[in-house]
């Protein structure tokens, strides 16, 4: 059925690609922009062959009054709620920014629509698996992150906390986290006070070609490419012990769409994978998908050594069960482990000796240990993953095999 469809933040990584969907359908589909001063728009729908078919509508999240317009304008049958200042990292460096940006400017959009469209829109929030943030493995750890920043709240009643439900304890770790709480709560309170139409995803970390470059997979992706073509001496990263839940951008539109047919009034849900791999791997991966077979890795100061640490592996943990890496299964297991003082690892492959090293201004004061993801309530309503974490890299590596897309 054609549909209108208004997307805030369409000019960001999600967008462009849930516009493309909905105009395949013969849709017609608005977005929200911000006036620039050079003219410039976003680069994935140039890039996706889409911008002269988006309607777009020139506004602020931050403006009340622009997103009513928006509202009188596209006459939504469904809103996706996009917009957001979503790089953690900045989030600790302007905290205001992202409040502004993130909770004023949904308070904003759940006025605006309100007022003028009330219950005859569905909203799908882009909420975060952030908004889990510290998430519990074992004991070990649990006393480990409290040493460095205190008790815990909620507390932790089990080990693991693992996979994820929706009903797991919310502990964001981040401004930007907060924010998406915030967001998440009010959405809720909306629908239950006003009866509005409004679905939370949770979704958790999404990539593919075109995510931008200071995320942590496409930066890496775009460090290891210029590494093997000789332009850089290192790939510079920050925490690879960090463990997330990726999930293709293909993947993560259908899950978007299938809230906004599907998805229960007042409910949140998370979109995911259901498997759960390293940043380190990830780099791994990286190589490994550029045609360089890695024998082994030794860390730079101390010299802890790992042979094939991307040797295929099936892990099974917490109840779940997904194929990983050794260098993953050893970090879990804690028979392995990387600290700053290591100052970095070197990657031995059959082509030669690469360098990764580790960056202090990468790391976060707080950071996620680890997400993964049980996405059973949004599989019973038809979700399914189709796309491998080698996809997502093999994606952002040709992204970046093209020299016009180097600089971005």
């Amino acid at each position: 059925m054609k549909q209108n469809v208004l997307i805030t933040g369409i000019s960001g990584f999600v967008g462009p690609h849930l516009a493309r969907a909905y105009l395949d359908d013969g849709c017609e589909v608005y977005g929200l922009v911000r006036r620039r001063a050079d003219g410039d728009v976003s680069r994935g729908l140039n890039e996706l062959g889409i911008n002269n078919e988006v309607k777009k509508i020139e506004g602020n999240v931050e403006d009340l009054t622009s997103l009513m317009m928006a509202f009188d304008v596209a006459q939504p049958d469904i809103v996706f709620h996009l917009a957001a200042q979503s790089f953690v990292h900045r989030s600790f460096i302007n905290p205001l920014e992202v409040i502004n940006s993130n909770g004023v400017g949904t308070a904003n959009m759940l006025e605006a629509m309100r007022l003028k469209s009330g219950s005859r829109t569905k909203l799908v929030f882009a909420g975060s698996s952030e908004e889990y943030g510290f998430v519990a493995l074992s004991e070990r750890q649990v006393k480990r992150f409290e040493r460095e920043h205190g008790k815990i709240f909620p507390p932790v009643m089990q080990y693991p906390e693992l996979p994820i439900k929706e009903t797991n304890p919310l502990r964001p770790v981040s401004p930007y986290a907060v924010t998406k709480v915030f967001g998440e709560y009010l959405c809720i309170e909306y629908a239950q006070s006003y009866g509005l139409k409004n679905v939370v995803s949770r979704g958790f970390n999404h990539e593919g070609a075109r995510r931008g470059s200071y995320f942590v997979t496409a930066s890496v992706a775009k460090q290891v490419s210029s590494l093997i073509r000789g332009e850089t001496d290192a790939v510079s990263v920050g925490n690879v012990e960090a463990f997330r839940d990726w999930t293709h951008i293909d993947d993560m539109v259908k899950g978007y769409r299938l809230l906004a047919e599907k998805g229960e009034k007042g409910q949140a849900y998370n979109i995911g994978s259901q498997r759960t791999n390293s940043v380190a791997a990830y780099i791994l991966m990286c190589f490994e998908a550029s045609g360089h077979i890695v024998r082994s890795i030794q860390t730079i100061n101390s010299g802890k050594k790992i042979e094939e640490p991307n040797a295929e592996t099936v892990i099974e943990m917490f109840g779940a069960k997904w194929r990983a890496t050794e260098i993953d299964r050893l970090l879990l297991n804690e028979e392995f482990g990387f600290s700053e003082k290591d100052g970095g690892f070197i990657v031995n492959t059959d082509a030669g000796r690469f360098r990764v090293v580790f960056d202090a201004a990468r790391y976060r004061p707080t950071d996620v240990p680890i997400l993964l993801s049980d996405t059973a309530k949004i599989r019973d309503a038809g979700f399914s993953v189709t796309h491998s974490l080698y996809d997502i890299v093999r994606d952002q590596l040709n992204y970046y095999a093209d020299p016009g897309h180097r600089k971005r």
